[in-house]
């Protein structure tokens, strides 16, 4: 029995060492160290020995028994370290190769407009004013001379805000309501331009959104005339459509100006002769007229001394023209093909 034991720690020893696995190993160990083993039918045999021979053999097998189990989980812990140096390998990274950078991104194409708008009238002296996109029945219509009977609000088609105890409250239909609380809030002179989202009962068409964005000008002082208006609005478009793009004003009604107009621009698609995206040449761009006297007493002020002039665009309207978008509805759509065109992916 002592050369099956021998013979056992060598073959152990050696079936250990020559795992290349984790699952060799596995198989080594069932075979050198498990109850059907030349190992362990020695040590069944123990019980049928004198009680001399039964301690020394007994020592014996547990000495041998000990020192491969030390031989198995040595290699046990080689190979773990080898499989998780393999892992590593496999997973590294190569670091003389070129990085892969993801396409820069940028800001909305609306965005990038609004700043532009913005950024022209900040330079002419105007400062910025922004208001809440929930408004009361007060600043969005009567304060701009639209009384609860006027049928100018059917041309706004609101969309009234559900709040129990507050049936006046509406999404903002124009910024216009920016202007009211900033007349109420401070004495004339006022230079201000108001960006910001606006909301109508509308069917989108490529030239029409139901929410969509505006800015807003507003100038009360003394002495402002109609030509202060069609100089300033004629700064405005050739800043933003350069000095060849055709402009013209029509008489138009606003309740809350006096005279009022609207202001259109030669389409980017057929300068003028008509198209599925313009229809007759034109793409309205804004209206624009003299404050009505009536709003200016709304707000506390003067209308014998002072007057001013408001104008509101869609910034919608001058991005499908400075980037000649055939159709509005792609601005809100979110398609990475089209954003990808101004880096905005």
């Amino acid at each position: 029995m002592l050369r099956t034991l021998e013979t056992e720690r060598a073959r152990g020893r050696e079936l250990f060492a020559s795992a290349g696995s984790l699952e060799a190993l596995d198989a080594a160990n069932v075979a050198v160290l498990g109850r059907k083993s030349p190992l362990g039918e020695v040590q069944r045999a123990l019980g049928t020995l004198e009680e001399a021979r039964r301690r020394e053999l007994g020592k014996a097998v547990n000495e041998v028994r000990a020192e491969l189990t030390d031989a198995l989980e040595g290699r046990r812990e080689e190979l773990a370290i080898d499989a998780e140096s393999a892992l590593l390998a496999a997973d590294a990274i190569d670091l003389s190769l070129p990085g892969r950078r993801r396409p820069d991104g940028s800001l909305h194409p609306l965005t990038l407009v609004e700043d532009e708008i913005v950024g022209l009238f900040l330079r002419l002296g105007y400062r910025v004013a922004e208001g809440p996109e929930i408004e009361d029945d007060w600043h969005n219509f009567q304060a701009l001379n639209i009384p609860e009977d006027h049928p100018a609000r059917t041309m706004k088609d609101s969309l009234y805000v559900s709040i129990p105890g507050h049936p006046e409250l509406l999404l903002r239909t124009e910024t216009s309501a920016v202007q009211i609380r900033t007349m109420q809030s401070q004495p004339p002179p006022v230079y201000i331009v108001a960006p910001g989202r606006v909301y109508r009962r509308e069917t989108p068409d490529p030239t029409h959104l139901a929410v969509f964005h505006q800015v807003e000008a507003l100038a009360v002082d003394e002495g402002i005339t109609f030509a202060d208006l069609k100089g300033t609005l004629e700064a405005m478009a050739k800043g933003l459509f350069g000095e060849d793009r055709k402009i013209r004003f029509t008489p138009s009604y606003f309740p809350f100006v006096e005279p009022g107009a609207q202001i259109g621009v030669t389409c980017f698609r057929c300068d003028g002769a008509g198209c599925p995206t313009c229809g007759n040449g034109w793409i309205e761009l804004l209206g624009a007229g003299m404050v009505h006297p009536k709003v200016l007493e709304n707000c506390g002020y003067d209308s014998e001394r002072y007057t001013g002039f408001a104008f509101g665009l869609g910034i919608e309207r001058v991005a499908i023209l400075r980037y000649q978008i055939p159709d509005m509805r792609l601005l809100i759509e979110s398609d990475v093909r089209f954003l990808e065109r101004f880096g905005a992916a």
